[in-house]
This record gives C-alpha cells, sequence and structure tokens, in this order.
C-alpha cells in the first residue's frame, strides 16, 4: 500500500549531526496551529526524522493521505497520541472507549508508528481500585490487537498537579510495577519531562524505567507541573534536562526523546525558532552527555 520504512533503524536514531545514538522527535502539539502536512514539511526541512502524530491533525488531513506523505518524506512516527478514557469521566462508555482505542491503534500500524499513547482516564467517582480495574481490563483487551499490529501501548504517567481529567495514574513506581508484572513486551510507558524532571525520586528509577519507556517527553517549565501546561523553549526553565539525559543513556535509552511544548511562550515564539532552537538545545545536550 506504501512502501515500509524501518522503525527506529539506524538512519532515524540520530540526532541531525550528534555523536549519541538518540532518536529526536517533534510533537506535533509543539506545533499547536500548523496542520499535519505543515508539520512533516517544515521537521524535515529543519532535518528531523522522527515526530510524535496528533490524532485530530492526521485525522483533519486524510488517514490514507496521511499514511503516504509519512512515506514519501521517510519520516518515522514515534508515537500516536492518543487512546484513553477508559473510566467514563469524558462520557463514553467503557465499551466505547475500548472500541475507540482499538481503532486508534489501527491507525497507528497504518502510519506505522512504534506506539500509542494511553491516558486512563481520571478517577471520577470511581473508587481507586475500581478504576485501576477498568484499566486493566481495558488493557488486557487491548493487548491482543497491540500484538496483532505490532503497536506498544505506551502507557503515561502524569504528575499528580497536572494531571486533571487526564489519568488517575500518577505514581511511577506503580505504574512500573503493573507493567513489570503484565510482561508484555506490547505494553511500555511514557514520561514527561515536564511532569516528572522536578521530582528527585525519579532519578533512582530511571535504570527500572528505561527497559520499559517507549517514548521519553522533553519540555521545560519555569516553575512545578500545573494543569495550565505552561512550558518554555529547552534550556531556559528548571529542569535538569543535562542530568536526567545522562542517567537515560547510561541506562541505554536510545529515544525517541520526543519535543513537547506547550503554553504562552511557545505561542508567541514562531514554529520554526521553536523547532530550530529545540534542536541546537538537544544536539548540545547529547554531545555534552557523549564528552562526559
Amino acid at each position: 500500500h506504501h512502501k515500509s520504512r524501518a522503525t527506529s533503524s539506524a538512519r532515524c536514531t540520530n540526532t541531525p549531526n550528534s555523536t549519541v545514538a538518540m532518536q529526536l522527535s517533534i510533537n506535533e502539539l509543539t506545533t499547536y496551529r500548523w496542520t499535519f502536512d505543515q508539520d512533516v514539511r517544515a521537521y524535515r526541512k529543519h532535518g528531523v526524522q522522527c515526530m510524535s502524530v496528533w490524532q485530530d491533525k492526521v485525522s483533519d488531513y486524510g488517514e490514507e493521505k496521511g499514511a503516504e506523505l509519512l512515506a514519501e518524506t521517510d519520516m518515522d512516527v514515534a508515537t500516536l497520541m492518543w487512546a484513553g478514557g477508559f473510566t467514563g469521566d469524558d462520557g463514553r462508555s467503557f465499551q466505547e472507549a475500548v472500541e475507540d482505542a482499538e481503532r486508534s491503534i489501527e491507525l497507528a500500524a497504518l502510519l506505522q508508528a512504534k506506539s500509542l499513547t494511553v491516558y486512563s482516564g481520571a478517577r471520577g467517582g470511581h473508587t481507586r481500585n475500581h478504576a485501576r480495574r477498568l484499566f486493566m481490563m481495558a488493557i488486557e483487551q487491548l493487548l491482543p490487537t497491540a500484538r496483532t499490529h505490532g503497536i506498544e501501548l505506551a502507557v503515561e504517567v502524569m504528575h499528580p498537579n497536572a494531571a486533571s481529567g487526564w489519568t488517575f495514574l500518577t505514581e511511577l513506581e506503580m505504574v512500573l510495577d503493573l507493567v513489570q508484572r503484565l510482561r508484555d513486551p506490547m505494553l511500555k510507558m511514557a514520561i514527561d519531562l515536564y511532569h516528572w524532571g522536578q521530582e528527585p525520586h525519579m532519578y533512582p528509577l530511571i535504570s527500572d524505567l528505561v527497559q520499559h519507556l517507549s517514548v521519553v517527553h522533553i519540555g521545560d517549565t519555569y516553575q512545578p507541573p500545573t494543569d495550565e501546561h505552561e512550558r518554555c523553549l529547552l534550556g531556559n526553565g528548571i529542569i535538569p534536562l543535562e542530568l536526567i539525559t545522562q542517567r537515560l543513556i547510561e541506562s541505554g535509552f536510545e529515544g525517541p526523546m520526543d519535543v513537547k511544548l506547550l503554553g504562552q511562550e511557545i505561542e508567541l515564539t514562531d514554529y520554526d525558532e521553536v523547532i530550530r532552537s529545540s534542536i541546537d538545545f538537544t544536539r548540545g545536550l547529547f554531545d555534552r552527555v557523549a564528552q562526559s
């Protein structure tokens, strides 16, 4: 149908001109106002060969057409965002949410994505245990489809102060334990450094996390995480990105590291400049880590 792109081949593992084998990706939320095809062409123009696709954008553009554009431009997909809401807090029934997620897995496969990002949904009126049971039931129903299509389910864990409406999964250790217990190669985790970069208790977990990480979102901020998700250009904020990147690389993480920036500062900056500064910052970051 369209030619196969080698997933995370050597071609895509390196940032442009970097000495570290770390796959760099740009998230479509970073260029919020651009369309899908604008995103693909701009990222490629800047030498980026991997992106995270926002389902709304590719659906607006046309899914088949989108898959063809990715193949034509030789663009890899780190993750498709997103599926979830299994707790019913967004008005869909459990079964509707699971069926939507199954369709998202099929779309991820069409786009030859590495993973589908999954959010549990907010706890709503459920007890913690019942919410967790619903989430586990959903994952168990989805794993066979994920296996068939070779798509990892990347469960995102969010900081409790910034998770409202998205997920009740706000403890790294709990989700790590859950993923370790299920021991399914298609069940992975996603973490966002906007959420966890200021939490010292994450650092000792990195070596255990790495083998279960599908994607790491990289962001920066001037303050602790909140529901506003106000991020800033990489390197401008207070998150120790170099320290964390060093730990990730030492533990064997090869990416994708996905630039996910949103908020006022980003919206007021020219998107080409946001992309350029993100590439420059991460390239410098990977080079410093390689030399240390």
